[in-house]
């Protein structure tokens, strides 16, 4: 089954704490199918802006909507079953679970199942089989029977991936998935993320401090500073951009910025 990608819409989102502005009339508008890059600075905001976007954070202002429909207030679980899914910036699978059963686990609960450990099969089925396929996708095959926690950093981000593919997600949020990865292990991560995009259509959105990688990945890189996006255009356009280069690029950027 392929996902279809689904628009986002960030609209004037904003969020202060304390008294101190986190977020400021932030406006993006992701076409459905498209895969966008996130840059700026430490403290620009990116990983808030992920955290309002999937939940874990209420705005004090504005609106995020998924195809048109108003999620702003939503939980958590209720934006992962309108086909939102998230990775973070440090590795978030289950240790101690093999990587089939990460896998397996977000594909029984995608198949209408439930996300308990005690109703694994002891055969195939349904589940069993689109986890399969996924690990294929992501070259983790395998690796199946290995526990999760015993793989490199490289291989739990494409377990990750995995994992996403597997609730069919239609838009997906990915926090710096190259942070930690060695540099042999970005090449095939990055054409997953391509493959994921391309052949399942779904929507993704990702934050990421290597440049150089993103620039060559991405339709359009939206540029934040101090919690407010002050570019948002084609990665040619974003480097030649006088603001982003006074703003950020020009402050001694050699392929690879801050977080």
């Amino acid at each position: 089954m392929s996902a279809r990608g689904s628009r986002l819409q960030v609209e004037s989102l904003g969020l202060q704490i304390g008294g101190a502005t986190i977020l400021a009339d932030v406006d993006l508008d992701i076409a459905a199918g498209s895969l966008v890059g996130v840059i700026g600075p430490n403290g620009a905001g990116k990983t808030t802006l992920f955290n309002a976007i999937s939940g874990l954070v209420k705005p004090t202002a504005g609106r995020v909507l998924l195809d048109d429909r108003d999620i702003t207030t939503a939980s958590v679980p209720a934006r992962a079953r309108a086909g939102l899914g998230r990775t973070f910036q440090t590795s978030s699978v289950f240790p101690r679970l093999s990587v089939l059963e990460n896998v397996r686990l977000a594909a029984q609960v995608s198949l209408g199942g439930s996300a308990s450990l005690l109703r694994f099969p002891r055969g195939t089925d349904a589940a069993t089989r689109l986890a399969l396929e996924k690990l294929a996708v992501v070259g983790l095959d395998h690796k199946r029977d290995f526990a999760a926690g015993d793989i490199g950093h490289g291989d739990k981000r494409k377990l990750e991936i995995a994992v996403l593919l597997a609730t069919e997600a239609s838009i997906v949020l990915l926090d710096e998935p190259m942070a930690g990865v060695a540099s042999g292990d970005v090449p095939g991560l990055v054409e997953n993320i391509r493959d994921m995009q391309r052949e399942k259509g779904c929507t993704v959105l990702m934050v990421e401090h290597h440049i150089d990688v993103l620039m060559g990945l991405v339709d359009k890189v939206a540029v934040m500073y101090f919690g407010s996006i002050i570019a948002y255009d084609t990665p040619h356009n974003v480097m030649n951009d006088a603001l982003v280069q006074s703003a950020y690029l020009g402050t001694g950027s050699t392929g690879t910025a801050a977080a």
